[in-house]
């Protein structure tokens, strides 16, 4: 069956560090994992068995968690905004130029409501993002081919909530992707702190009643990321539960080890060129 790697980023920007990715060592990251034979796939298609990635190849699912202004920065360039070629998009797009195949298929786990420049990748001035470009963002991974994912309001430890503020976090996050890219169907979650809410069925379907319009608002998820775990099992093995995948955070030479470990011991999930197992 073999196993799927589920790679979790947080910052991109200048430095090393834990919980951050330099932006030039992201795009050796890219280059490693193309050069290994791995090519992307969103967590909608983990789950949907759509694995074909080629013959020979092995799918890896990206996903950035938290919206920072490093995953996706705007810079003003007379009167029009281009992508900073530093943010993660713009390694991300670089690279596409070179490998189409590389295009889109990323999963960004957003947050609308967060402080200190993290709602939908920055606001405020916060790193020279503007509150008016957020939506702009969104609309414009919708567009390219890239996941968005429910990550929660703003990034709330839903074991400490009643149901009721859980499907709050959940459906007003929904609803703010949908203000930037109505109908947008976001069905993939990443549990942020890795806590599970106490009534854990509300992570697949709930709903939250605006109390100043009255209206019901009604989500539903296939898929819940976890904050690590390892690489993700096959979705055609009997153990794959779409709603608990791990992931495995990138930092130092986490990457490199990871890979070196699933040749060495013959774990890596290897397509046939067609949607079915190896």
């Amino acid at each position: 069956m073999g196993v799927i790697p589920v790679l979790e980023y947080h910052l991109i920007g200048e430095r090393e560090s834990r919980w951050s990715r330099h932006w030039q060592r992201f795009a050796k990251d890219l280059e490693l994992l193309h050069a290994r034979g791995y090519r992307p796939i969103t967590v909608r298609q983990l789950v949907r068995k759509q694995v074909d990635v080629g013959a020979g190849l092995s799918p890896v699912v990206i996903t950035f968690d938290d919206a920072s202004p490093g995953q996706f920065r705007y810079v003003q360039r007379g009167d029009s905004l281009v992508v900073d070629p530093t943010s993660a998009v713009g390694v991300w797009e670089a690279f596409a130029a070179k490998h189409p195949e590389w295009r889109g298929r990323g999963v960004f786990c957003v947050l609308p409501g967060a402080s200190e420049g993290h709602a939908f990748f920055g606001d405020k001035g916060i790193q020279g993002q503007q509150t008016s470009w957020r939506h702009r963002k969104i609309a414009h991974l919708v567009k390219t081919g890239h996941e968005i994912c429910n990550h929660t309001l703003w990034h709330a430890n839903l074991s400490r909530m009643s149901d009721a503020v859980v499907q709050e976090q959940i459906a007003r996050a929904q609803l703010a992707v949908d203000s930037a890219v109505g109908g947008y169907p976001v069905r993939t979650m990443a549990l942020p702190l890795g806590m599970w809410p106490k009534n854990r069925s509300l992570l697949t379907a709930g709903s939250w009643r605006d109390a100043k319009s009255g209206k019901e608002h009604r989500y539903s998820i296939d898929a819940v990321l976890m904050v690590a775990g390892g690489p993700s099992k096959s979705p055609f093995d009997p153990e794959f539960n779409p709603l608990k995948i791990p992931r495995v955070q990138v930092f130092g030479n986490e990457l490199e080890s990871l890979l070196d470990q699933l040749d060495r011991r013959g774990l890596r999930f290897v397509s046939h060129g067609t949607s079915s197992a190896k």
